[in-house]
């Protein structure tokens, strides 16, 4: 549910948000709300921005690393647990141990958005399997 709210927004902001939203093919207010929100999100969580992903939609990515549902993946692929899993994972994306942490943070804070990513980025490499496959077939 939202609520109207009332804002002062510099002219030079207001024309530069109406420009990207009109680039973006979004509404203004969307788009202020979904910077306001991924804003938020960063003050809370250091070390979070917030990309265009390749799958569709915005995805929070560490700042100098993978996609934060990258590390999901890679840290739940593996078999080792607790302190080690961290290692592990941060050795296999050649990223700091504390950067696999926020990730973590980031997942126990927005697990739907995180899981949702994870079902997007399986349905985009079945697609692109399967174009993949029909090329071949066609090389034959």
């Amino acid at each position: 549910m939202s609520q109207p709210t009332s804002l002062r927004i510099p002219t030079d902001v207001r024309t530069r948000l109406e420009r990207v939203a009109s680039r973006a093919g979004e509404r203004s207010a969307s788009l202020a709300t979904r910077l306001i929100d991924e804003g938020l999100r960063m003050a809370e969580h250091p070390g979070i921005v917030f990309v265009d992903a390749g799958a569709g939609g915005r995805a929070a990515t560490l700042a100098r690393g993978p996609e934060v549902v990258e590390v999901i993946e890679v840290l739940t692929g593996l078999e080792a647990t607790g302190e080690e899993r961290i290692a592990q994972t941060a050795a296999w994306l050649s990223i700091h141990p504390s950067e696999v942490r926020i990730a973590l943070a980031y997942h126990a804070a927005f697990p739907d958005e995180i899981e949702e990513q994870r079902r997007l980025r399986l349905e985009v490499a079945a697609e692109e399997r399967a174009r993949y496959d029909a090329e071949q077939a066609l090389l034959g």
